[in-house]
């Protein structure tokens, strides 16, 4: 397995650096470095506020430490549920309280028993390494971004319409430009853990990569993926001591704003709602149709299941029907249309509540793995992936965590995670 990666990553590192010698690249690098400059010694910076800016906020150990953690999940979770303008029926609260309970004790009570506080030893990554996987996942994103744009003639942000002609194998690529964020941020916290880069710098590379997912997501008419690069960035900078708390709570006020902003003008470009409707009914009626959704798919999975296993398996590409297709044709009849099953859809149809409750559990269980490791080492790239994986379980509480490429990312910090798991146990 490391001759593999020494490989792999031996190739990925010549064609970085061939991309990074190229006159092009000098040319941005250059300019980007002189904003840098202008940036990190501007006058206007003493306007903005400091860190202790809402102070009271780091008073809360909840909010200063635990901010993100795990449980984070069931809170938005709950959020979600109390959105919808209808209640669960009696079955379906039966199985969101064996979800619930099943992510507590795999994400608070079993990681205390295989990772402990005295580790010493963990699996290191080249920074090197880090940052060009990253960088070559960019350059992949960047290249499909404008085959997709060409494909459809057009950029979707500004005609709404062409959206649903975009291809999902040339739109798939582009989303790779969410964990090159992820790894290229978190070596960007690796130069500033080592002094090789001030705090100053790291804020304006961290804003520099938000603003370069903004231009590429936006534009492709997509707020998922971009919320998934919002939340990254904060998640990482916050533990990376990069980004202050005040920041993350009036960013998650800006996320949700955003949220419900693009939600509202779509609508209205659509003619789906009125100018006279309220701007967070889109958030109650999306909540509310899945939920209904759900209701459907509970009784529909029963206690043991009806696919077993085979919506998850869905996702895999050249599957005739795709996961969210499948669920459109459980329970209308219609595999033309696309359905989120919130995050333990799939977990009940497949599997019914008992799956339910083992699958969050084991979901829990990564994740509480995950930031228990983040927290005893502090370690750059740990940081990162456990950002990673953390966005796209709370994204995935409306949507599922059905992407092949997800699912890819889950599967690589579980395996990540288990080595580190052999180590401790030796």
């Amino acid at each position: 397995m490391s001759m593999i990666y020494s490989s792999l990553t031996s190739l990925i590192n010549r064609i970085s650096d061939e991309f990074h010698k190229s006159f092009l690249f000098k040319f941005i690098f250059t300019i980007l470095g002189f904003i840098e400059a202008q940036w990190t010694n501007s006058y206007f910076k003493r306007f903005y506020p400091s860190e202790n800016f809402l102070g009271f906020l780091n008073k809360n150990k909840i909010l200063s430490i635990h901010i993100f953690n795990p449980l984070i999940v069931l809170f938005l979770f709950a959020l979600f549920l109390l959105l919808s303008i209808n209640n669960p029926s009696g079955s379906l609260t039966i199985t969101l309280i064996l979800a619930f309970a099943g992510f507590f004790i795999g994400s608070a009570i079993l990681p205390k028993y295989f990772i402990n506080r005295n580790l010493k030893n963990i699996v290191e990554f080249k920074r090197d390494d880090i940052y060009s996987i990253g960088f070559c996942l960019m350059i992949v994103s960047v290249v499909f971004f404008f085959i997709s744009i060409a494909s459809v003639g057009g950029i979707p942000l500004l005609k709404p319409s062409i959206r649903y002609l975009l291809k999902p194998a040339f739109t798939m690529p582009v989303f790779l430009i969410i964990p090159a964020t992820c790894l290229i941020a978190s070596v960007f916290l690796k130069d500033f853990q080592d002094n090789t880069i001030t705090r100053s710098q790291a804020r304006f590379r961290f804003l520099l990569l938000l603003v370069i997912d903004c231009a590429f997501l936006l534009l492709l008419g997509y707020r998922t993926p971009l919320l998934a690069s919002f939340l990254i960035i904060i998640i990482i900078g916050f533990y990376g001591n990069i980004v202050s708390l005040w920041e993350v709570v009036v960013g998650a006020l800006i996320g949700i704003g955003a949220i419900i902003g693009i939600g509202y003008f779509r609508s209205l470009s659509e003619m789906t709602i009125t100018s006279s409707t309220s701007p967070i009914y889109t958030l109650q009626s999306r909540a509310d149709f899945t939920l209904h959704v759900l209701n459907l798919l509970d009784f529909i999975g029963g206690n043991f299941g009806l696919t077993h296993g085979h919506m998850l398996a869905s996702s895999i590409p050249g599957s005739d029907l795709g996961p969210r297709m499948m669920v459109g044709k459980l329970i209308a009849w219609r595999s033309e249309v696309t359905v989120t099953p919130t995050l333990i859809g799939q977990m009940v149809v497949d599997f019914g509540k008992i799956g339910v409750f083992v699958e969050m559990c084991l979901l829990g269980f990564v994740l509480g793995i995950g930031f228990k490791l983040m927290q005893i080492t502090k370690n750059y790239f740990y940081i990162g992936i456990y950002s990673l994986i953390l966005t796209y379980t709370i994204l995935g509480i409306e949507t599922g965590i059905l992407d092949i490429q997800v699912l890819l990312y889950f599967t690589i910090a579980i395996f990540i995670y288990l080595l580190n798991i052999k180590i401790t146990k030796n």
